[in-house]
């Protein structure tokens, strides 16, 4: 059967680095608050020529340079965002033209934080159905330009940034052993929708609008939720937690990555961790990590490789991939 293997992973983060003391001037918080509270410690903020696109291109390009690719071995973009840099074209379009691609198709994927896991997903359905061979795969944000910097509440959460995979076809025996994308599951809830959400649009206010969060439902719902998405895949692979080699989970809060895997019986070595540097970024948060830690050679061919996520809507999901 064909899977999606992992040919290439990227990453770029924005030049400025915002620590925590840097809100002490703007809103009543401090250094401990917010590390107790989440297990931040520093995020990344895009300058006014950094964007979305930018940044999706940067860390596209990255991870063509790790598969040993270019721009005309790829035959589809999907970009994850919530932040585009237009209301219309996608951005994944703007991306395409970027990097000089003038074949194949691209479309954005909206699915809040959990855009990543639907666009990794999406993109192995068109692997799987043969309308592509390689399919770059992005999650990219630049969620400081929707944030309220007077609500001490969101603004310390999130950060900008992106990360990619390239996705390529390969022949696989069926079986848990097999490279590639192995099992997946997606959920969303509507009716959790004011609980993370940002307040305009085109359709409603003719804004962009800020972000805004009832943290405490949020976290509420997060644990179980996760936990619901992660026991289907594991169903569906056959598998138990004691089987991964890492749990590579949305970067949001240190207390909600510690409470699923603690619930899920994950043993805390076999986490990868990155919020403590980059924040909640997102569609890109699980792609940045997956880049550490391919990077830094924790992850290595051959390791099962679970990823999870949850954002507004409610959305959330979880793919389970041999590296």
């Amino acid at each position: 059967m064909i899977r999606s293997t992992v040919r290439g992973v990227g990453c770029a983060l924005p030049r400025k680095i915002m620590r925590n003391t840097d809100f002490e001037g703007i809103v009543e918080t401090s250094d401990e608050w917010i590390i107790q509270r989440t297990g931040i410690r520093q995020r990344h903020i895009a300058s006014d020529d950094e964007t979305t696109a930018s940044l999706a291109e940067a860390a596209a390009r990255d991870a063509l340079a790790n598969a040993g690719l270019t721009p005309d071995d790829i035959d589809l973009i999907v970009l994850a965002t919530s932040t585009p840099n237009n209301t219309f074209p996608a951005t994944a379009v703007e991306v395409q033209d970027r990097l000089g691609m003038r074949h194949g198709f691209a479309f954005d994927m909206q699915a809040v934080c959990s855009g990543f896991v639907y666009a990794v997903s999406t993109a192995d359905m068109y692997i799987r159905g043969g309308m592509a061979r390689r399919v770059l795969v992005i999650g990219s944000e630049t969620f400081s330009r929707i944030l309220d910097w007077s609500d001490r509440s969101t603004c310390v959460l999130f950060g900008d940034g992106a990360g990619a995979l390239v996705l390529e076809a390969a022949e696989g025996e069926g079986t848990i052993a097999d490279r590639g994308l192995l099992a997946a599951s997606l959920r969303s809830d509507g009716a959790h929708k004011e609980k993370l959400y940002v307040d305009g649009g085109p359709s409603t206010t003719g804004t962009v609008g800020h972000l805004r969060m009832e943290g405490r439902e949020v976290f509420k719902h997060a644990v179980a939720m996760i936990t619901d998405v992660i026991e289907s895949t594991f169903s569906q692979a056959g598998i138990t937690a004691d089987d991964l080699d890492w749990f590579v989970p949305h970067q949001a809060n240190r207390r909600i990555i510690d409470g699923s895997a603690r619930k899920l019986g994950i043993a805390e070595e076999k986490v990868v961790v990155t919020v403590d540097k980059h924040g909640n970024t997102s569609a890109a948060s699980v792609p940045l990590a997956l880049c550490e830690a391919a990077r830094d050679g924790r992850i290595k061919k051959g390791d099962l490789v679970l990823l999870e996520a949850m954002g507004g809507g409610f959305t959330w999901g979880a793919v389970l991939l041999r590296w």
